[in-house]
């Protein structure tokens, strides 16, 4: 095992390139890809404005699925031929690649390569955001609580919508008109059509499904100009968590109305965290995510899978929004 074809970026495009074989260091593995996730942030890296974090691989991929090839020093709990999803800082989009053990999940029985691709980053993402690690709770999220996800559809909005059902939240979502039984057949009570609503009159639906209280969490993706109304559609002590810019970098806010309500903004990301603070993240993930992947309660939504050759195609679902779920490449 010599070399491995990966997409790196070039001149804000993808190209394949033939490179060495990575080899696992201590603690980590090498994985022969079989499947690998495709996020809005691999988008961002390829127009130049998310590069990866230092020491991580330059080309884009934040998840795959396949089977270790090899172990490095002191790895004991995994094995040759082991089937793994992984939770990555890059280097998914190519036909191996390596990753720390304590970012590995197992795929549970039944779940096909592309699915568990497209599991650990929607998965991380949102307990981390949504529930919270250790003492930081972030969205704090508990059960009889409700929250309000924005782009219920999307690979990490379709995920959120199921692990807060599952968690025993009662979920509100946003959607586009054709995608509305999508996400109100993954557990959503209320599916608001964000494209025939202004954004002041799903704030409106939003008050009206929760008897004028507003939601304790909103799980922000879309930034920007959202950031005001979404305080106005927070409960009393409610928890704004921003994860995505869609919409753009910046946007306004009423400090007044967020003392008033006593309420709090927070604005995380996941690839950019610590080794250690991932492992943290991916050890609840598979405490107490994974059940639920394989008693059926989750399962991650696959819009498409395109070979590796075609991540731009696939790229380009994500810019246009048609995806419902996520978009899945084969090496």
């Amino acid at each position: 095992m010599t070399d491995t074809t990966i997409l790196e970026v070039h001149d804000a495009a993808l190209r394949a390139a033939t490179v060495p074989t990575p080899q696992p260091g201590p603690g980590e593995v090498l994985i022969a890809v079989a499947a690998a996730g495709v996020n809005r942030a691999d988008l961002m890296q390829v127009a130049g404005h998310y590069p990866s974090p230092p020491g991580a691989p330059a080309h884009p991929g934040l998840e795959v699925a396949g089977t270790i090839a090899a172990v490095g020093e002191g790895v004991t709990a995994w094995h040759d031929g082991d089937r793994v999803a992984a939770l990555l800082a890059g280097g998914g989009y190519g036909t191996h690649v390596v990753a720390p053990v304590g970012q590995l999940l197992p795929i549970p029985e039944g779940l096909s390569d592309a699915e568990a691709a497209a599991l650990p980053e929607a998965l991380a993402t949102v307990w981390s955001n949504l529930v919270g690690v250790g003492d930081r709770p972030v969205g704090g999220l508990r059960a009889g609580e409700t929250v309000l996800v924005l782009g219920g559809a999307g690979g990490i909005g379709s995920i959120a919508v199921q692990v807060a059902a599952a968690l025993g939240a009662r979920v509100i979502a946003t959607a586009s008109t054709a995608k509305l039984d999508a996400v109100r057949d993954l557990g959503a009570a209320v599916v608001i059509d964000h494209r025939e609503r202004t954004p002041g009159e799903v704030t409106a639906d939003v008050r009206e499904a929760t008897d004028g209280r507003g939601v304790d969490v909103v799980l922000d993706v879309l930034g920007g100009g959202a950031l005001a109304e979404n305080v106005h559609r927070l409960a009393s002590g409610g928890r704004l968590v921003v994860i995505g810019t869609q919409a753009g970098r910046r946007g306004e806010l009423d400090l007044l109305e967020l003392m008033q309500r006593r309420a709090s903004v927070h604005g995380t990301t996941l690839r950019a965290r610590p080794a250690a603070e991932k492992a943290a993240v991916v050890h609840d993930v598979v405490a107490h995510l994974l059940p639920h992947v394989a008693a059926g309660r989750i399962r991650p939504l696959v819009h498409a899978t395109l070979p590796l050759a075609r991540a731009e195609e696939a790229h380009q679902m994500l810019r246009d929004g048609v995806a419902t779920g996520s978009v899945v490449l084969l090496p």
